[in-house]
């Protein structure tokens, strides 16, 4: 992922002195299981780990630079890394990888570096889900239009809008938690899996050591379903950062300005007109999202390879690993910090909101009648016909508002008088179980 989209922390995640780091580890303690086994000396375990460990402590770009060289000589990375790795451990060195195939090393890191990411990315929903929280709860009672189809519904509150994307980021964590369950498996199994020349106890150890559990049948690979059930969750959750998105982005409109980003000091919207404000926040965090979840089709398509294992999987995961979980946390952050610095404008919601004529209380209009003793199509028509008066002569001089298109109307006036209509649109139905639905959410 380039730079402009990166956080230090998820980069260096897979960052190469991290990915060597832990094939190291895994290395090591696959040799002290095997020590533990009898199968190769403890002395040999020992200086493995020992001098190993002061290798990889502090590599430098010359480290670096030596072991692609090798790479480029052998063609194999793990290769390239063993014969580095060797150079400083001496003649114990032979006792590495006994038993062991690449894959035991590449799948296991890979298991590794992924729950490492999506502990990370727990960590920055749960900043989202708090910063929506703290929006949500200061704006409960605002009321505003609900829209559907980008056209005026009924009313409902900004809070209660908040709380729905609060909602989602819930069931978003909960989301990556089983995902990152899913991936967090080893595998030290050798060759198509079948352990035979390794113990399964070396597997167990190395598991246990790395806070991994057991994969139950690897076939040299770890199967590519648990991956793709990663990569998916990750795409659901970018998808809810556009469905955030794209709200702010409808909201600040010039004709809508509801709510808009927080424009600071100095900041500049376009080069050529010095009065845009524009939604760049929100319209970077939906191109990121495309990314995100442009990432799922292939890690989909990773899941049937030939027999056993093919690597046609393994230059897909070394671009989507990195840059779909760097690309979601940079994301998941700058979200964040939108919604906290999120600018409201609880007058132009209550000016929209009533811009209409008071058409939006056309439902609660219906049921009145109906419950007068009009039939349902006949309310529907008087209600339709008094609506669609108001709506096309807003602004027209002369013009009445729903409310009074309704009076004149003789089967709604039969039915209902002047009381009971205003009983039937006032605006305190609209929000009366708010406290009942923050409730579900966010407990009493």
């Amino acid at each position: 992922m380039v730079p402009r989209y990166s956080r230090p922390e998820m980069t260096a995640i897979w960052s190469p002195e991290t990915r060597f780091r832990i094939w190291f580890d895994i290395e090591a303690t696959a040799a002290e299981a095997m020590a533990g086994l009898g199968t190769i000396p403890q002395e040999a375990a020992r200086a493995i780990r020992e001098r190993g460990a002061r290798r990889v402590a502090d590599i430098t770009q010359a480290d670096l630079d030596r072991i692609d060289a090798i790479e480029r000589e052998t063609r194999h990375d793990v290769i390239a890394f063993l014969t580095w790795l060797g150079e400083g451990i001496g003649e114990e060195a032979r006792f590495m990888h006994q038993g062991m195939t690449s894959s035991d090393v590449l799948d296991t890191c890979l298991a590794v570096q992924m729950t490492r990411a999506a502990d990370l990315l727990v960590a920055d929903v749960d900043a989202l889900i708090e910063a929506l929280r703290a929006r949500a709860v200061e704006f409960k009672h605002t009321p505003t239009i609900g829209r559907s189809h980008g056209i005026h519904a009924e009313p409902t509150t900004f809070g209660l809008k908040l709380l729905g994307h609060l909602a989602e980021f819930q069931r978003n964590r909960a989301r990556l938690v089983a995902a990152r369950a899913e991936v967090a498996t080893c595998a030290i199994s050798g060759p198509v899996g079948t352990f035979a020349s390794v113990d399964p106890r070396v597997e167990a150890h190395v598991a246990a050591k790395l806070g991994l559990a057991v994969e139950p049948v690897s076939t040299q690979v770890i199967p590519r379903d648990r991956h793709a059930a990663f990569f998916s969750a990750l795409g659901v959750v970018a998808a809810g950062i556009e469905r955030l998105a794209t709200e702010v982005r409808h909201l600040q409109r010039s004709e809508v300005r509801e709510a808009e980003e927080f424009f600071s000091a100095g900041q500049k919207g376009s080069s050529a007109m010095p009065h845009k404000r524009n939604p760049v926040l929100s319209e970077n965090l939906t191109g990121l999202a495309r990314l995100v979840r442009g990432y799922v089709m292939p890690a989909l398509e990773n899941v049937a390879l030939w027999h056993e294992r093919d690597i046609s999987h393994s230059s897909v995961e070394r671009v989507i690993g990195p840059d779909a979980t760097i690309a979601l946390d940079f994301a998941l952050a700058r979200a964040t910090g939108m919604m906290t610095k999120l600018t409201v404008h609880p007058k132009r919601m209550r000016q929209n909101l009533e811009s209409l004529g008071g058409v939006v209380h056309s439902q609660k209009v219906l049921l009145a009648l109906t419950q007068a003793g009009l039939s349902r199509e006949a309310s529907y028509a008087a209600v339709q016909r008094a609506a669609m008066a108001t709506w096309t002569m807003l602004g027209e001089p002369g013009a009445q508002d729903f409310r009074a298109n309704l009076l004149a109307d003789p089967e709604v006036a039969a039915k209902l008088d002047a009381a009971a209509l205003d009983a039937a649109m006032d605006p305190a139905r609209d929000f009366r179980f708010v406290e009942a639905t923050f409730a579900r959410v966010l407990g009493a």
